[in-house]
Formats: structure tokens, sequence, C-alpha cells
């Protein structure tokens, strides 16, 4: 099975490199010419999913992933704060929530 999902991203891989339009209908035609039965949906999800990315671009940036800004990273920061206070309430309402559902507030015990 693993097989089949690799013929489908080789196939991928050899239209981006040719420049050719990634396609549902080309993306089975490479499967089928290398004798591989792969069903239309993964190759219709498979060209939905890279519709519109350059896979060459994305082959080369794997590791240069979008990171957390750093702390004091200007403007930038600023837009984090009011996201930062939202984190912070909602830390505070979880606090609450666990104190109202602690056993104490009920009046009674497991082994009473």
């Amino acid at each position: 099975m693993a097989s089949i999902d690799l013929a489908a991203t080789y196939a991928a891989l050899i239209l981006a490199d040719e420049g050719i339009e990634i396609t549902s209908d080309k993306i089975l035609a490479l499967t089928g010419a290398a004798d591989v039965e792969l069903e239309p949906i993964w190759a219709t999800l498979l060209a939905k999913a890279l519709e519109g990315k350059d896979v060459k671009d994305l082959l080369s940036n794997v590791g240069a992933g979008g990171g957390a800004p750093a702390v004091g990273a200007g403007p930038a920061a600023a837009g984090a704060a009011p996201a930062a206070a939202a984190v912070e309430e909602a830390k505070e309402e979880e606090k609450k929530e666990e104190k109202e559902e602690s056993d104490e507030d009920m009046g009674f015990g497991l082994f009473d």
C-alpha cells in the first residue's frame, strides 16, 4: 500500500520537475504507465493539495519552517499582545473551573 502512495507522490514530483501543471488526470496517467493501480480519489486529493503551490519551492524550504517570532520582534510583537492577553484569560478561567469542580465544594468526600 505504501508503494501506491509513493507512486502518486513521485508522479506529482515528476510533473513539478517538468514544469507541468499537477492534475489528477496526469497523476493517474503517470501511475498507470508505471503499472500501479491508483484510485482516482487519491490522485484528486493530491492534486488539490498541491494546487497553486510551487512544489520545488516547498522541497527547497523543508527545514525552514515558520518558527515562532522572537519576543522582542518590534511591531509584530505589539500585535501579539492581545493574543497573549486572551491566552492569559483562558488560563484564569480554566483555574476557576478547576476550583469549582473539586469535591470539597460539594460538601462530601469519597469515603464519608
